[in-house]
């Protein structure tokens, strides 16, 4: 199956994460690539959207990944105990 893209808005804060979850939820059903290369800055709502995606696409079967992570995104992430790569990664315990 193809991955399908989702370009990320520069701000992840609280007045993206409506929207942002819509167009997440849009995409649901097919592996999907959030295109991260204009991330300034990651709000700690939109961290839990994406876990709770990464999730999901893990329940369904189906991969969600940053694609293109910005340095900002990915010191951001470091700070919080995450990578590009780990805080889309979902493993039941």
């Amino acid at each position: 199956m193809k991955m399908t893209s989702l370009e990320l808005a520069n701000r992840l804060d609280l007045r993206a994460v409506g929207q942002l979850q819509r167009e997440i939820l849009a995409r649901r059903g097919a592996d999907l690539a959030l295109d991260a290369g204009k991330v300034e800055h990651l709000g700690a709502l939109a961290l839990q959207l994406v876990r709770s995606a990464a999730r999901t696409w893990a329940e369904d079967g189906h991969v969600l990944a940053f694609d293109n992570a910005s340095t900002d995104l990915a010191d951001q992430l470091v700070l919080l105990g995450f990578t590009p790569e780990t805080v889309t990664r979902w493993e039941p315990l």
